[in-house]
């Protein structure tokens, strides 16, 4: 496995979109969906914190978190990552998107490319998401991509586990 941090922020182009490293100057455009520990930020102060938390997790080499750039704007409409599970070779993967970029293909894009890093780059054995019950467009995206429901944590959240050849 070859496991953050890496010696340049990886950086993954698609069709539509890039992941890229989230910068200070982006934070003013995503404090409403900056979260860590599921505490939802409220200014850009909050926001820069958390991100200031995310970027320290990748140093420790615990995860890896990027931005979900538009390639014709390069304003970052999500972001996606790894989060957790690195030790056991496996990664939990999130995402999370403005709410004005949703249904336009940008996070079946971003996730496409962030299991192809994890399978690939990374050398992930296992990749999972979490997801509330409600979410139903979560569990579409994540059907669509081959993940099965796992199971059922009880707390109105379901894990989806991608279906790779083992």
């Amino acid at each position: 496995m070859k496991l953050p941090p890496y010696d340049t922020f990886p950086i993954i182009s698609g069709d539509k979109i890039l992941l890229r490293q989230v910068l200070p100057s982006d934070i003013k455009n995503i404090v409403e969906i900056s979260y860590y520990d599921s505490v939802q930020a409220t200014t850009t102060e909050e926001a820069s914190v958390m991100q200031e938390k995310i970027n320290q997790n990748f140093r420790d080499g615990n995860s890896i978190h990027w931005g979900i750039a538009d390639k014709v704007t390069n304003r970052l409409v999500g972001t996606c990552g790894y989060y957790r599970g690195f030790e056991k070779s496996a990664g939990e993967l999130g995402c999370i998107l403005l709410p004005e970029f949703r249904g336009q293909g940008f996070m079946t894009s971003a996730m496409q490319l962030a299991i192809r890093f994890g399978l690939n780059d990374i050398g992930l054995n296992r990749i999972w998401a979490i997801t509330t019950k409600g979410n139903i467009n979560a569990i579409k995206l994540l059907n669509r991509l081959q993940f099965v429901k796992v199971a059922d944590l009880g707390n109105d959240e379901i894990e989806y586990e991608l279906a790779t050849k083992k």
